[in-house]
């Protein structure tokens, strides 16, 4: 097994090992190899070697000391080697945003540098620059149509749902870039942290290779850098005038709460949930709250809740394939499947079937019957 790579070009080394497999994340730890999630899945990087603590805690270091300095509202916590190891020793764990310029260009990374039996470990996030279109990431053309109408609505609330690393802030990112090309629009995000940048200029449709402003406004702000919490920058945000929120995560019942209102008083509200399904997601917003308020609660779902797009990402027999569920709240019917629902009701799960939504098993047989998935992975990825 051959030496490790240095610290200050382990990350570019990664980059051009992995080329064209599109890194997600880099998982280091002391005395172990390095992991790398891509397009193939979970791979081990042999060739790297194991790692010493030495090597990681200069890993930990280094990228420590290129984040920027308006992630610290306490100023004393910017940029020396001794302040990382004040925080590690007393937090046990810190989050924060970088930029690495080792890997050919500016790649912007959420850092986690922790601890655990082995000692000090480092995972890295490789945020996306380019933003992809709706069309090429996998989901079914109709509901991509669906989404566009939609997302023209005046208010309404849409959740992208699914386990961490299954493309919510992708889909997103996608969603709201094709609202800033097209329409006049004031879209405020809450991130933690900012994934995507939106540009200020866009290609001309009429004119190849000329750039003309975007038709929307896009103000960006990241919880740390910009506002203090969700809960703040929810406070603060209707203040801006916008059309459209993004909220990164609901988190608590008080981020969800806020969503709920915002979607009621004429915004359109997009955000997440680790949830995987339509019927989860809508119990996990009904955990949220008290059970007496639950019945209030699915009555004012069913006039805002527009849709529900959950998702994963599968591995496949040529790379990750996308796997989805969809409901739209576009039909008497499907309200009143929410408003009905108990937690056991099979009302939700019947709204399911109606036209133009799809169900997540369903998904999943196009995906076997197509060849892209195996047996085993259509079999452990079944919602019954």
């Amino acid at each position: 097994m051959c030496s490790a790579p240095t610290p200050n070009n382990i990350l570019g080394d990664l980059a051009t090992a992995y080329a064209g497999r599109e890194i997600s994340d880099v998982q280091v730890r002391t005395g172990g190899l390095i992991y790398v999630h891509t397009n193939r899945g979970l791979e081990i990087a042999e060739s790297f070697g194991i790692q010493d603590a030495q090597a990681v805690a200069r890993l930990a270091e280094a990228l420590f000391l290129r984040q920027s300095v308006e992630i610290w509202t306490d100023t004393n916590a910017i940029g020396s080697v001794e302040r990382m190891w004040e925080m590690v020793r007393n937090r046990r764990v810190i989050d924060f945003s970088c930029e690495e310029g080792a890997l050919g260009s500016p790649v912007r990374m959420r850092v986690q540098v922790h601890l655990s039996e082995h000692g000090m470990g480092v995972t890295c996030r490789w945020l996306r620059a380019k933003i992809n279109q709706l069309e090429t990431l996998g989901i079914d053309p109709l509901i991509s149509d669906s989404l566009r109408e939609l997302m023209q609505r005046r208010f309404g609330l849409g959740l992208i749902t699914g386990p961490t690393g299954s493309g919510k802030s992708t889909t997103l990112a996608a969603i709201l870039d094709w609202v800033r090309r097209n329409f006049q629009k004031h879209i405020v995000t809450i991130e933690d942290p900012i994934e995507y940048r939106y540009d200020t200029m866009m290609e001309d449709p009429n004119q190849p290779q000329v750039r003309i402003p975007s038709p929307s406004l896009v103000t960006q702000q990241e919880v740390g850098r910009h506002t203090i919490s969700y809960q703040s920058g929810l406070k603060e945000v209707l203040r801006k005038t916008p059309n459209i929120i993004l909220i990164g995560e609901i988190r608590d019942r008080e981020t969800m709460e806020t969503c709920i209102e915002a979607a009621q008083t004429g915004h359109f509200v997009l955000s997440t949930l680790h949830t995987r399904g339509a019927v989860k997601t809508v119990d996990r917003i009904l955990e949220f709250f008290p059970k007496d308020q639950q019945p209030g609660i699915l009555h004012r779902l069913s006039e805002t809740l527009t849709f529900v797009l959950s998702q994963g990402l599968l591995t496949g027999f040529s790379g990750r394939v996308l796997v989805t569920e969809y409901l739209q709240n576009t039909s008497e019917a499907v309200a009143a499947g929410m408003r009905a629902y108990d937690g056991s009701a099979t009302s939700l799960a019947d709204a399911l079937r109606y036209k133009g939504n799809l169900r997540w098993d369903q998904s999943l047989i196009n995906l076997y019957r197509a060849g892209h998935i195996s047996e085993d992975v259509f079999n452990a990825n079944l919602l019954g």
